[in-house]
């Protein structure tokens, strides 16, 4: 929720100024605080007591009678001291976000770890599957959250997609500007500055579609999907892009969790701003994968 702060208002006044929270006493406010229920928007824990910024987010995690379950693990690929890297799946959000809360990441792994300390050093969409890092102490977070503010982090995606329809099958490099207007569901090419930049490479092709790696040069919201659609060989499983898909986009609302996005996170590499160590962190995640629904026992699949 925004924060509508008056002169000198804490957190709590503002939130016991909401409606939407009415059913909670200031005990259960201030006890879920203490238990690190109430984050800003980068997840760091914040109390009832701070001082309210106006217009600044925060985040209270609520149990949402109607969240359905993503039923697939969220397997651990490293940890140590300072940071959890993770394979996440698709259709878990990276942080509490509307209807999605304890489904997402950041919930699973505070509950997981017992650490309500641990906060992603970056984000990917509900529906991108794949490497996802986080950061486990407040004092480390900004080192790691400015490897990807400053671009010093190499990424490399895979999709699945038609085969590519023109004559040049080798890398393609898009360059456009992509804007994303707050309340819509898509975002759009305009003309102006480039501020969006991937390149795309075709890789094994067979009867399901060709596999190819994605590797963005910048972060706009949408991009790959963007660009893959642009080029003609739009994502498989995208509800967005090209063209807007009901179908697609509802399925996970009622369990069905048999059409995936067919976008993964696959690598992760940078120097450690810590340690000056060399980091490599792949998904073992497959765009060829169906991931379907839960298996027999009713446990969660990979």
């Amino acid at each position: 929720m925004v924060l509508r702060a008056g002169p000198e208002s804490t957190i709590g006044e503002c939130l016991r100024a909401t409606a939407s929270l009415a059913d909670l006493s200031d005990r259960d406010l201030r006890d879920r605080a203490d238990r690190g229920e109430l984050v800003d928007a980068d997840g760091r824990p914040v109390h009832i007591d701070d001082p309210a910024r106006l217009n600044s987010s925060v985040y209270l995690y609520r149990d949402v009678p109607d969240e359905v379950p993503i039923p697939f693990d969220l397997p651990i690929l490293y940890r140590d001291d300072d940071i959890v890297v993770v394979d996440k799946p698709h259709f878990l959000a990276t942080m509490p976000r509307g209807r999605h809360v304890a489904e997402s990441a950041l919930v699973r792994l505070r509950r997981s770890l017992g650490s309500t300390t641990v906060s992603p050093a970056h984000r990917l969409d509900r529906l991108t599957a794949g490497v996802l890092l986080c950061t486990l102490r407040p004092e480390v977070r900004s080192a790691y959250q400015q490897l990807f503010a400053d671009r010093r982090v190499h990424k490399e995606y895979r999709a699945l997609a038609p085969a590519p329809t023109g004559p040049d099958t080798s890398t393609m490099t898009v360059r456009n500007r992509i804007v994303k207007t707050a309340g819509d569901l898509r975002a759009r090419v305009v003309d102006g500055e480039v501020n969006a930049i991937s390149e795309i490479t075709p890789l094994d092709a067979t009867d399901d579609g060709t596999e190819y790696r994605l590797t963005p040069h910048t972060g706009r919201t949408h991009q790959l999907r963007m660009h893959m659609a642009g080029l003609g060989v739009g994502i498989v499983g995208d509800p967005l892009y090209p063209d807007i898909r009901p179908d697609l986009a509802e399925r996970p609302d009622h369990g069905d969790f048999s059409a995936p996005l067919r976008l993964v996170a696959h690598t992760l590499a940078f120097v450690d701003p810590l340690s000056g160590q060399d980091r490599r962190f792949v998904s073992s995640r497959s765009v060829r994968d169906v991931v379907g629904a839960p298996d027999a026992a009713g446990g969660r699949s990979r």
